[in-house]
């Protein structure tokens, strides 16, 4: 096989990997989610569509000595494959995002924070996350919308959440996060939102779209984010050439993070030699993302 038709084949697999077209017949499956976790239905004008909203509240936020708290907010895109194993149509694995985030607030690591799962849109997956197409890992796709996706965020999602819930709104206290093409997603809102979105939790995101043209958006890097934690696995990809060229995309993010004056205070750059391209994956490297972006 040539290195151009592997290379074509495994970016196919990554902007597949761990998409649900629509989430599974539960069956006999057991709900592996936990905690205080709350589901809404959104409607979109946007995209014309409607998902699931999954809202996971800290430890106590009924209680009324927290009447008047507010809370950070992580979103976290793919909201289907984050709380609980039976909706992850894929791997059947989640994030266990849940479980790590009652951890690390029970032992004082993380303050009390609102985590938002927001349901990726079935089919429609790839063509409201991207903002560039897929030309390599998928060539036959139309025109992508994702440019639209962080108003998508910010005029939609964000205010449902906002009503129901006491949230701290401001740049400072509001993250976005996303693997693969949700990744992708969650960068460009990161550059396309400066004002609203103050940390990012990039996992393995598709970084070869419109031939790097998310790349190119970060030079010169104009918005500015207080932390930003960004990781990839070497054995996401068999092939150890193409593996090296996605590692070495990686690198050239973090040379404009750089260049724009972050240092390991505030970028955080991950090459797991172990990881691939899964939720177990992504859960394993949750608490020191979860702890670099929000611990002390």
């Amino acid at each position: 096989m040539s290195s151009r038709c592997g290379l074509v084949l495994m970016l196919a697999f990554l902007s597949a990997n761990s998409v649900a077209a629509t989430p599974p017949a539960t069956g006999d499956c057991t709900s592996t989610a936990s905690g205080d976790l709350r589901v809404h239905r959104l409607e979109s004008r946007i995209f014309g569509n409607t998902r699931q909203i999954r809202v996971l509240l800290p430890p106590g936020y009924d209680a009324p000595e927290n009447a008047e708290r507010r809370y950070a907010v992580l979103y976290m895109l793919d909201g289907q494959n984050l709380f609980d194993a039976c909706l992850s149509d894929v791997s059947h694995r989640e994030w266990e995002l849940d479980e790590t985030v009652y951890r690390l607030i029970r032992e004082g690591r993380i303050p009390p924070m609102i985590v938002v799962g927001v349901d990726h849109a079935g089919p429609d997956r790839a063509r409201e996350f991207l903002p560039y197409k897929d030309f390599a890992g998928n060539p036959d796709m139309g025109e992508p919308e994702g440019r639209r996706f962080p108003d998508f965020m910010t005029s939609e999602v964000m205010p449902s959440v906002d009503s129901r819930y006491r949230t701290l709104t401001d740049h400072d206290h509001t993250g976005i996060g996303g693997s693969s093409y949700g990744g992708s997603a969650a960068l460009y809102a990161l550059l396309a939102k400066p004002g609203r979105f103050g940390y990012g939790l990039l996992e393995s995101p598709i970084l070869a779209i419109g031939m790097g043209q998310l790349i190119r958006d970060t030079s010169p890097l104009v918005a500015m984010p207080r932390r930003v934690f960004i990781a990839f696995g070497a054995k996401e990809i068999d092939d150890p050439v193409i593996s090296g060229k996605f590692i070495d995309l990686v690198h050239l993010l973090e040379a404009n993070f750089r260049a724009a004056g972050y240092d390991d205070s505030n970028l955080r750059v991950v090459i797991d030699p172990d990881g691939r391209h899964s939720e177990p994956a992504w859960a394993r490297r949750l608490p020191g993302a979860l702890l670099f972006l929000f611990g002390p």
